[in-house]
């Protein structure tokens, strides 16, 4: 699908559901990375004023503090700052013997926590930022950034939110950036999960039977893999059956 019809059609699906829902608009964090640009600019194509990005630093890059802000210029969208500094340290000063990746998936986890809470003060949906490529390897923090009400572009590949992201107008500056999750200083998606998202998404298609290229054993085992012990993280929790 070309890029002007899938922007098209993800904007007029992100106003339905909130239609839908009975909602009266849409909050997603906005964290100066190439995903949240690009539901920022489909947010506002299909909420306009009916939508609230925030920011919320936790330690991280400073750098994705400014380009999330030059994204909400550029788009004229309502932003709100939220520093979850504090209470990230308050966190950590009392919790004990975590390990790197604990300490770090509280941060989606307390700007979740965040984000609900405007969404509930606003009647709004909170919109995720996840793409396809990332849900289908499990590369997102269960209940942090996973927890969200509605995917628009969970059934879009990172490559093709590239594409989006061009002709959508999102500044060259964040197309460029490294993909991170800033979760520690020098952290960046391709390098934690081993996999460039090119190779990803071309294995990804493979499996679909999208496309019929060659891909290697290693990788296809790799991501085969991926995609089954991240099946719990996709799922709502298995309930006991009492009979």
């Amino acid at each position: 699908m070309v890029p002007a019809e899938l922007c098209q059609k993800i904007s007029m699906w992100i106003k339905e559901k909130v239609q839908h829902a009975k909602a009266k608009g849409g909050v997603f964090g906005l964290s100066g990375g190439l995903d949240s640009a690009v539901v920022a600019a489909l947010c506002k194509k299909g909420l306009g004023e009916n939508m609230l990005a925030i920011i919320m630093p936790c330690g991280n890059n400073p750098a994705g503090v400014r380009y999330a802000q030059l994204v909400a210029d550029k788009f004229n969208i309502k932003v709100k700052t939220v520093s979850l500094e504090k209470t990230y340290d308050s966190l950590m000063s009392i919790l004990f013997h975590g390990s790197k990746m604990a300490l770090a998936n509280l941060k989606p986890r307390l700007r979740m926590i965040t984000l609900y809470y405007f969404a509930n003060n606003l009647n709004y949906l909170v919109i995720g930022t996840g793409n396809k490529s990332e849900l289908s390897v499990g590369y997102f923090t269960k209940h942090g950034d996973g927890g969200v009400d509605i995917l628009p572009l969970g059934d879009v590949l990172k490559t093709e939110v590239v594409e989006l992201a061009k002709y959508l107008g999102v500044p060259k500056a964040i197309i460029d950036r490294p993909p991170s999750a800033d979760l520690w200083p020098g952290q960046t998606d391709e390098e934690e999960m081993g996999i460039t998202y090119q190779d990803l998404d071309q294995t990804i298609r493979f499996i679909e039977g999208k496309v019929k290229a060659k891909v290697s054993g290693e990788k296809l085992t790799k991501i085969k893999n991926l995609i089954q012990n991240s099946q719990h993280k996709r799922k709502s929790p298995p309930i006991f059956d009492n009979f």
